[in-house]
């Protein structure tokens, strides 16, 4: 059955023709009814010891509404063992709620017992300039079969770098000049307005004009705020 629902499904198609979010939202969404998940989700990973919010870090997900803001309001990503192993191994992994069960230590902050769901695979991908992201599926599903494994692990990271590529580095810049872009830059490395003046050769209040412009195309409130989401979009390394 997989491989009759395969040939009807132009998966190099339809990567070749998604152009905006809609489009890579019916991709993942039908790759993950495909292998028996019921959701997806692609989360952006950046250091390991900031604090990280779930419905901040999805940049594209089918889970139901309101579901990442309440699970966000009473647990942290980052204490779950799903979230850590992010940052030990890039290997694709499957995960089930069962499996606390039966070794007998059933983990009270783990990601599914808390998100409501029995499994979930993920699978680390990257983008060409090194951002580190993890494709989710989540289910209450049987495990799945190593031929599926590779076969979703492929077409995940195929779709990521379509996804990647077509919308989310498209946004990076969110409209900076390239002299916006560069104080930001210097103000990332922690140097001060009259230090960036010097570097660049303009006035100190040449480059807090700049800056008061970035806050305000970032829609930030302070440069601490700034400097997170231009990393955070990839805007700066």
């Amino acid at each position: 059955m997989l491989n009759r629902h395969y040939r009807r499904y132009d998966f190099e198609g339809d990567l070749e023709k998604a152009l905006n979010r809609v489009d890579f939202f019916r991709i993942f969404h039908t790759m993950a009814l495909r292998y028996d998940f019921e959701h997806f989700g692609v989360l952006q990973l950046t250091n390991e010891h900031e604090t990280s919010q779930l419905a901040m870090r999805l940049m594209l997900h089918d889970l139901p509404a309101g579901l990442a803001e309440a699970y966000d309001k009473r647990h942290r990503l980052n204490d779950s063992t799903l979230f850590k192993s992010f940052y030990k191994s890039t290997i694709s992994t499957v995960w089930r709620s069962a499996d606390h069960f039966e070794n007998g230590s059933r983990d009270g902050s783990d990601f599914l017992d808390q998100i409501g769901f029995d499994m979930a695979l993920s699978i680390p991908v990257h983008s060409v300039n090194g951002m580190r992201y993890v494709v989710l599926f989540l289910g209450d599903g049987d495990d799945i079969a190593r031929n599926e494994h590779y076969e979703i692990c492929y077409e995940a990271n195929c779709a990521f770098d379509y996804f990647h590529r077509q919308v989310l580095a498209n946004k990076a810049g969110m409209g900076l000049t390239p002299r916006e872009t560069e104080i930001l830059r210097w103000i990332s490395y922690g140097k001060t307005a009259s230090e960036i003046a010097l570097i660049v050769s303009v006035s100190e209040h040449t480059v807090n004009s700049h800056t008061a412009t970035i806050l305000k195309k970032l829609d930030v409130v302070n440069r601490t705020q700034m400097v997170a989401k231009a990393i955070r979009e990839q805007i700066i390394q």
